[in-house]
């Protein structure tokens, strides 16, 4: 029988603090359905993008982008494309879970495999068959073996008892769960290719069903793609102390907390620039002057300057701007005198 070793570090319990408090903004904020939205396709291009880069995919975001908005590129590897578009044919199968607490069965895992390797490398990789010969886990960026998985024989009965802990498991955090799925999925390696993006996919379908799926504004791919040596580091470690999962699960959590933390930084700016909008049209402000009180919530400070570089506009026009904005009391100048040419203006 699975059972996963680790400790509750008071790292873990700090990080999943700020996960729940970022779960609590998110289903009490007020976000406009819009924002939301636009919000949830920017976090599945982060999301496919990175995922598939982590495992070797060679394009950059701007194609990745164009890729997923249905445009043809060309001078791409076709594998590149495809395995990016199966990524997001596979997150749209998973979302489909969202709030239902159904068994992980081993066929939907299976199902989440087929999807990701279809058409890709001339049908070579099995999909959504275990794997019958052996495999190996090869550092992306360095080509080197770092971790040989169980023999092909032991694969079958090491995932009975593998879903069969997800199914059972209730008694600490889903959020806990879902990373603790993460790593022995990936150590299991149960099929040739792919594992790393089941796996990855696996732990979303748990937050998903267990209600932490944050309006699907989140990308923990983004975190780890970012400096994937840490994150090869936080597997290997689990590896080299005696499968002692600690260590990857502080990694684990702290990688949601802070993409979780940028999400709701993102949504109360999105709050903050809808009440200012709404405040600025009833006091009937031009397009331009609340172009102005945008760009200060996203920039907290700007200069005179910084707004005619940013908007090519007249720097006049702009002075007599923020004079308005200053006397209808939306913004402040801070300056040491009239003449002070470090002068700036803030929302107050």
């Amino acid at each position: 029988m699975f059972k996963p070793k680790f400790i509750i570090t008071n790292k873990i319990n700090n990080s999943l603090l700020e996960i729940e408090r970022a779960r609590g903004f998110l289903e009490a904020a007020k976000l406009k359905e819009e924002w939301i939205k636009e919000m949830q396709s920017e976090a599945i291009i982060l999301e496919s993008h990175h995922s598939t880069h982590i495992e070797g995919t060679q394009l950059t975001l701007k194609q990745a982008r164009e890729i997923l908005a249905g445009k043809s590129l060309r001078g791409i590897r076709k594998d590149d494309r495809q395995e990016l578009l199966n990524y997001r044919k596979a997150m749209d199968f998973v979302a489909e879970y969202l709030g239902e607490k159904s068994k992980i069965t081993e066929a939907l895992i299976k199902e989440i495999h087929r999807i990701l390797v279809k058409d890709v490398r001339g049908g070579s990789l099995e999909p959504g068959k275990y794997r019958k010969v052996q495999n190996y886990v090869v550092n992306s960026l360095t080509g080197e073996i770092i971790y040989t998985p169980p023999p092909p024989s032991k694969v079958p009965k090491l995932m009975r008892e593998f879903v069969r802990w997800l199914n059972e498991e209730a008694s600490i955090s889903p959020v806990l769960i879902a990373g603790i799925a993460q790593y022995q999925f990936v150590d299991i390696h149960p099929f040739l290719d792919g594992n790393g993006r089941t796996a990855r996919l696996l732990c979303t379908l748990i937050l998903y069903q267990n209600g932490y799926d944050f309006k699907r504004l989140f990308s923990l791919s983004e975190y780890y793609d970012k400096d994937r040596p840490s994150y090869y580091n936080a597997i290997q470690l689990v590896r080299n102390n005696d499968m002692d999962m600690t260590y990857w699960l502080e990694y684990f959590t702290e990688g949601l907390k802070n993409q979780l933390i940028e999400v709701k930084i993102k949504g109360e700016m999105a709050i903050k620039k809808e009440v200012i909008l709404e405040k600025a049209e009833r006091l009937n402000l031009n397009q331009r002057q609340q172009e102005i009180l945008i760009y200060l919530v996203d920039e907290k400070r700007v200069s005179v300057e910084k707004i005619v570089r940013r908007f090519n506009w007249v720097r006049r026009t702009v002075q007599r701007d923020l004079v308005k904005l200053v006397n209808l009391g939306f913004v402040k100048e801070v300056a040491k005198s009239k003449t002070d040419p470090t002068k700036y203006y803030e929302l107050l």
